[in-house]
């Protein structure tokens, strides 16, 4: 049996997910989660064999962070992300933090298990929009070119910050709580050593988020 642990914010997905899931003989579900830091918690307690991870969620701790401290603490969980998103930014971050896969959320069940059987084998899954060719140089390049230090969400919430977007603006762009938009900010600050509003907009012009005119 490959024990798999779902972690979905959106709870109508994560039950659908789960029962897919059970319908296969070979997945029993050891568990559920609704946010990064409940994900953490019970990879760490239940050690499951595979998770499934959306990528976008509240609290601060979205499925890259949580994935990047579930990894640190045991390799031989395997972990896919689910997202909507094929973007190659999305896909060069996953890659770069060792996500064992990564397919898109409107995927066949059928392939979802497919997914979970091979990574439990110890293959990369990567099931996106992206050419094949594509994905295999971002894997042949990883390492080689500095990921980011800020993970894309946080990125988005720099962007908009240092055009001056109140937190309640933010909040509502990203579809996201002013509290995460806040734990945002100061991981961020945190991440780049800054003490200052004036050191971020610097930091952001000279790394291209901003537009210096």
């Amino acid at each position: 049996m490959i024990r798999v642990l779902v972690v979905d914010d959106h709870i109508l997905i994560r039950k659908g997910l789960v029962l897919l899931l059970e319908s296969y003989s070979d997945i029993s579900i050891i568990g559920e989660a609704s946010d990064g830091e409940e994900a953490i918690r019970q990879a760490l307690k239940e050690e499951p064999d595979v998770i499934l991870m959306d990528i976008s969620m509240p609290n601060g701790i979205d499925g890259m962070v949580a994935t990047q401290e579930i990894l640190k603490y045991s390799k031989d969980i395997k972990v896919i992300l689910l997202s909507m998103h094929d973007e190659e930014g999305y896909i060069q971050e996953a890659i770069e933090i060792e996500a064992d896969g990564y397919i898109l959320k409107n995927s066949q069940g059928g392939e979802l298990h497919h997914a979970i059987q091979q990574v439990h084998k110890g293959e990369k899954y990567y099931k996106v929009g992206l050419p094949p060719e594509q994905i295999k140089k971002l894997f042949e390049n990883r390492g080689k070119k500095q990921a980011s230090i800020l993970t894309l969400r946080e990125q988005e919430v720099l962007r908009l910050v240092v055009y001056g977007y109140t937190n309640r603006q933010v909040s509502e762009k990203l579809s996201i709580s002013p509290k995460t938009v806040e734990n945002h900010k100061a991981n961020i600050m945190t991440k780049l050593e800054l003490k200052q509003k004036s050191e971020l907009i610097q930091y952001a012009i000279a790394n291209h988020y901003i537009d210096p005119q």
